[in-house]
């Protein structure tokens, strides 16, 4: 259950959370929940904003949000969410379907994609996202990496599905791309790893260098 993982109660993006039976459906939700937003509340406004000169996006289709901090060579592909009170560093590049939360952090020369961080939660240094949920006030430091692609599944077509084993039973997740969904409060280590289909929950910690 996502109580396990998420306290949704306190979160503006319960939208998310809809109907949800296994925790991993949370990937396959992201991209409609951002559509969804983005042609209801949070209309897209970048091309009204005031951007650093060398800050560049490529889809008209994001929106930021109010006391936003971007710093200079961003790149936003978009669409996307760009909460309020979020800050982006230097260098930082987000990719299409990324939803950055009230306050939080992707920080200098990190990378997200197909994401969603939830208030408050941080990418500070170095870091890469993919298909992945990050709970609120997660923090990830500097180096750590959520793979979300397994290597032996590269020049494969159809691409196989990832599996979980839970309770030494397996799972098919039915995603060919499936990074990390860490709950609330979860703590990851410098230079630390999560494989595929990884899957912590709330207020856990990984330590460094931990694959």
């Amino acid at each position: 259950m996502h109580t396990d993982y998420f306290d949704i109660s306190k979160t503006d993006y319960k939208g998310l959370f809809d109907e949800i039976q296994h925790i991993w459906e949370l990937i396959d939700r992201i991209t409609p929940y951002i559509q969804s937003r983005l042609t209801s509340d949070l209309k897209p406004n970048i091309s009204e904003i005031e951007l650093p000169p060398s800050v560049n996006y490529e889809s008209p289709d994001i929106y930021i949000g109010q006391n936003v901090k971007i710093e200079p060579d961003v790149f936003i592909k978009g669409p996307a969410i760009i909460d309020d009170g979020a800050f982006i560093g230097h260098g930082a590049f987000i990719r299409d379907y990324a939803l950055i939360g009230k306050g939080a952090v992707v920080g200098h020369a990190t990378e997200v994609k197909h994401s969603v961080f939830l208030e408050k939660a941080g990418a500070p240094h170095f870091s890469y996202i993919g298909d992945s949920v990050l709970g609120q006030r997660v923090n990830l430091g500097a180096g750590a990496k959520l793979s979300n692609f397994p290597v032996k599944f590269m020049n494969r077509d159809p691409l196989p599905t990832i599996k979980l084993l839970i309770d030494d039973e397996p799972f098919d997740t039915g995603l060919s791309k499936f990074g990390a969904i860490l709950g609330d409060d979860v703590q990851i280590g410098c230079n630390a790893v999560t494989n595929p289909g990884t899957v912590i929950g709330a207020r856990s910690w990984v330590y460094p260098l931990v694959s």
